[in-house]
């Protein structure tokens, strides 16, 4: 006997689809800076990638991104549009760098061009009021409040998911084994979850970044004389 699927086990495979690295938004191919890093020497080893990304949780763009996402999908939940602009104004104006925006907005804008053509909301037209371009973490929020997804689980999904990438990168990178990668990956869901926990009750106006060594790598990736990533 077959067991019975419910609205949320469906709304969990979608939240898979798109998150994977099978996802036509192109992910691969972002490093967030840590390509300069890796070649000036920041990060050569595990725990030194492990002590990046943690730092971006908390400090950097993974931590402020976070709560762009939980704000967006507390706006589109509320069918609040002005409040979807306004986050969707910051998180395109929160970027530091060319790169950045470029990572963030290619992302966002192939996220939800998919998501019209594969898992269309009505909440899309939330976004209408935007003719901003919509960073990643808005548009990957706009979808899943749409489609009914419980906030904080998908916002602990989205940060793991980018935490991933990020090491699938330094996989490449460093380079790393297969296994070191899932050892950083496993020594990072801790500080995955304080981060979802952190930006689910940090307000937009409470938002910041003080990650300034990630910033600057995303700067100077852009004069990076040998580049494997577009960022």
């Amino acid at each position: 006997m077959l067991a019975r699927i419910d609205a949320a086990d469906a709304g969990l495979l979608k939240l898979l689809t798109w998150l994977s690295p099978a996802f036509p938004i192109g992910a691969f191919s972002y490093s967030h800076g840590l390509e300069w890093a890796v070649e000036t020497g920041d990060v050569t080893t595990r725990p030194a990638l492990v002590d990046w990304l943690d730092a971006l949780l908390e400090h950097g763009g993974l931590g402020s991104d976070a709560v762009f996402f939980a704000r967006a999908h507390d706006a589109v939940s509320e069918g609040d549009a002005a409040g979807l602009v306004a986050v969707a104004e910051l998180a395109a104006a929160f970027q530091p760098s060319r790169e950045r925006r470029l990572e963030s907005f290619a992302q966002g804008t192939a996220f939800l061009t998919a998501i019209r053509a594969s898992a269309p909301t009505s909440a899309l037209d939330l976004a209408r009021g935007w003719d901003g371009p919509v960073a990643y973490p808005v548009a990957v929020a706009l979808a899943s409040a749409g489609h009914g997804l419980p906030r904080d689980p998908a916002l602990a999904a989205f940060l793991h998911a980018g935490v991933a990438n990020l090491i699938s990168a330094a996989v490449r990178l460093v380079p790393l084994g297969q296994t070191d990668g899932l050892k950083a990956l496993a020594a990072l869901e801790p500080a995955v979850l304080a981060a979802a926990a952190r930006a689910a009750r940090t307000p937009l106006d409470d938002v910041s970044g003080a990650a300034f060594r990630s910033d600057i790598a995303s700067m100077r990736h852009e004069t990076q004389r040998t580049r494997l990533f577009r960022t």
